[in-house]
């Protein structure tokens, strides 16, 4: 007996956007290069396709998650991307029990089984701390972005622990992505008798503050202090001096979700695409 043929694939409806309800300030998102750049390498795969990314900027996971259902309730988006999930997010059950197609953007852990790109944050901080240690370095900081985050956690367990195999000390300093959370890390840095003589932040804006911040207070950048960011952007390579900095292609990192997307929307399994690590790109900012 023959089976009757399954019929072509589903494909993503022309018109309808898929949506990203980003948990950020907006005052920090207008300052901050990456999600212009990530959003930019998904449209290159998804409007071709007929299919915009529509932005929803939000203060608070529950508003996030108002957002997601709204979505669904009035079929305004047939697609979502989660990102800067926590541990145990509901956005991923939430998304789950909505059947919306929906990629995650982080550790696979995090997603429940959903489609998910994995930057891989832990193997580009091991190499950052294995450089920072090579060079002489025996006590190091971290300007952590949110705490609660789970690349934020894998980023500062990462660094905690490496730093501890190679016999040096750290120092964590709380953050939220903003200028003002650099210039802060500073300024506590200043006021230790022993402090750490290389800071490593969890973005650019935070580092680009800093370098402000250390030169105010006499400190020599990288002779007294060498600063490392994190996602390369143009801030870092016209500050002065040049920000040493994690780099990847966000843009590339935008499409292979875009296109991690498309696979969604078309029905296809889940599965988790690995990007590409990211590189430290060694400038001015540090020795």
């Amino acid at each position: 007996m023959t089976a009757a043929p399954s019929g072509p694939a589903p494909a993503p409806q022309r018109g309808t956007p898929v949506g990203l309800a980003l948990v950020r300030d907006a005052e920090v998102l207008g300052a901050e290069p990456f999600f212009h750049e990530f959003i930019a390498g998904m449209e290159r795969v998804l409007v071709p396709l007929g299919v915009p990314v529509l932005l929803q900027v939000v203060a608070t996971v529950p508003q996030a998650q108002d957002r997601m259902r709204a979505w669904a309730r009035y079929g305004q988006v047939q697609g979502m991307i989660l990102i800067d999930l926590l541990p145990g997010d509901e956005r991923v059950a939430l998304a789950q029990r909505l059947g919306m197609p929906t990629v995650v953007v982080g550790d696979p852990v995090t997603a429940g089984g959903l489609p998910t790109v994995w930057p891989q944050d832990e193997v580009a901080m091991h190499d950052v701390v294995a450089e920072l240690v090579a060079a002489g370095h025996t006590h190091l900081g971290h300007v952590c972005g949110p705490a609660q985050m789970a690349h934020t956690i894998i980023r500062r367990r990462t660094f905690e622990s490496v730093a501890a195999e190679r016999g040096a000390r750290t120092t964590s300093f709380d953050g939220d992505y903003s200028e003002a959370a650099g210039i802060r890390a500073v300024a506590a840095l200043a006021a230790l008798e022993d402090r750490p003589t290389a800071l490593v932040f969890d973005n650019d804006v935070m580092a680009l503050g800093a370098l402000h911040e250390a030169g105010r207070r006499g400190l020599a950048v990288p002779a007294d202090l060498s600063l490392i960011a994190w996602d390369d952007s143009a801030l870092c390579q016209l500050a002065v001096p040049p920000l040493s900095a994690v780099s990847h292609d966000v843009q590339e990192l935008g499409e292979l979700v875009g296109h991690t997307l498309a696979d969604a929307l078309s029905s296809a399994p889940p599965r988790t695409v690995t990007a590409p690590p990211a590189r430290l790109v060694v400038r001015g900012s540090s020795l």
